[in-house]
């Protein structure tokens, strides 16, 4: 099978969108198919490397007024011609808002199938940075799903939401984890002793430090006694929160196994991000062995287990952030408890496993193709 997979974001960008798309490439050259991806260029300086399994066309992009990290893709004449000269049976569309919307119009040109892929809560990123616009958000969601043969939702909550705004033809498709990589055995006592030299208890967040994260949330942490706040990652937030979070331990972004090791050594992970459609970070906190705080919303929803697997409380209350992570301080049982049920929970979530998934919806868009273009 040829696929053409038009994403918003790629590595070396660290983001869900990005891995997400590089582990469908991935899959899909283990499985002797022939992706290429489509994606905006990098920062100057940036490269993809070792990274890429398959062959990469960049489109000319800049960087996001006040948010240089994300990179916005420029109109370019590139889209359309790598998808005739990869002549693709399928086009998989990785959280499609501005390359997506091209890539599905150059499908559509070409009689091509596309499959898209929603990731970005749109609507509450319009709330977050304008203050309104989620109605018009929405109407773009709308419109560029609708056009697609069928879009795939990482949670039932992402799912139910599409649905309810008149997204038709939509099924849901979660995301793996790297068991193999994150794992308790990676927990480090050195690097703990480095983290919280006084024997504190470590609770972790890891994700991009914006606004619509609210890592804000975590202050009540910080005042809990024996508790030591870690933030890993990096973003438009990053000034603020380190006078927000006081005493906070930031580590920057991390990635492969130096991520991994931190996880591991993590006591508790926290979640404070209520627009995400699905949230890996809590997956990959899970396969280390390590129980979850995170809101009741979107993605969490589906992965934390209350009461099993972690807590979750409603959504930007501080008041209940603080008091979830106190009670797992409070009691190193639980949190053992906890953390092999959580391992345990997604020890059957791995990319191979949700890989084969997303093949069997490319076949089930092909097959009912197949008919029309017979006739």
């Amino acid at each position: 099978m040829r696929v053409v997979i038009v994403t918003e974001s790629f590595p070396p960008d660290v983001n869900g969108v990005a891995h997400c798309a590089l582990q469908t490439a991935r899959h899909l050259v283990d499985r002797g198919h022939a992706p290429l991806v489509v994606a905006p260029a990098p920062a100057p300086g940036n490269k993809v490397g070792a990274l890429a399994p398959c062959p990469v066309v960049h489109v000319p992009s800049l960087p996001l007024p006040g948010y240089p990290q994300v990179r916005v893709a420029l109109p370019s004449r590139r889209l359309a011609a790598a998808l005739l000269s990869h002549q693709p049976d399928i086009v998989h569309l990785a959280s499609p808002f501005i390359l997506g919307v091209r890539g599905m119009a150059a499908a559509a040109r070409l009689g091509v199938p596309a499959v898209a892929v929603y990731q970005t809560d749109l609507a509450g990123y319009a709330r977050t940075y304008v203050g309104a616009g989620e109605a018009a958000a929405w109407r773009r969601i709308r419109s560029v799903h609708a056009a697609a043969d069928r879009t795939l939702a990482p949670s039932s909550v992402s799912q139910g939401d599409l649905e309810a705004h008149g997204v038709p033809r939509v099924h849901l498709w979660r995301r793996g984890v790297d068991t193999v990589r994150f794992r308790p055995e990676l927990r480090d006592d050195a690097l703990r002793r480095e983290l919280a030299p006084d024997g504190e208890l470590i609770v972790g967040y890891v994700g991009r430090l914006a606004p619509e994260k609210h890592v804000e949330l975590l202050s009540g942490v910080c005042g809990l006694p024996g508790v030591r706040l870690v933030v890993v990652g990096d973003g438009p937030s990053r000034p603020g929160l380190a006078e927000a979070l006081p005493g906070a331990v930031f580590l920057g972004r991390r990635t492969g196994d130096d991520l991994a090791r931190i996880f591991a050594s993590l006591d508790v992970f926290a979640h404070t991000g209520p627009f995400e459609t699905f949230c890996q970070t809590v997956q990959e906190a899970m396969a280390s062995g390590v129980p979850v705080v995170a809101p009741a919303a979107g993605g969490p929803r589906d992965l934390v287990d209350h009461g099993r697997t972690g807590f979750l409380v409603p959504p930007r209350d501080a008041d209940a952030v603080r008091e979830a992570v106190a009670a797992l301080a409070a009691d190193p049982a639980m949190r053992t408890a906890f953390g092999t049920t959580a391992r345990a929970t997604v020890e059957g979530r791995t990319w191979a496993a949700v890989g084969d998934q997303l093949l069997a919806h490319y076949e089930a868009v092909l097959d009912a193709r197949r008919p029309a273009v017979a006739a």
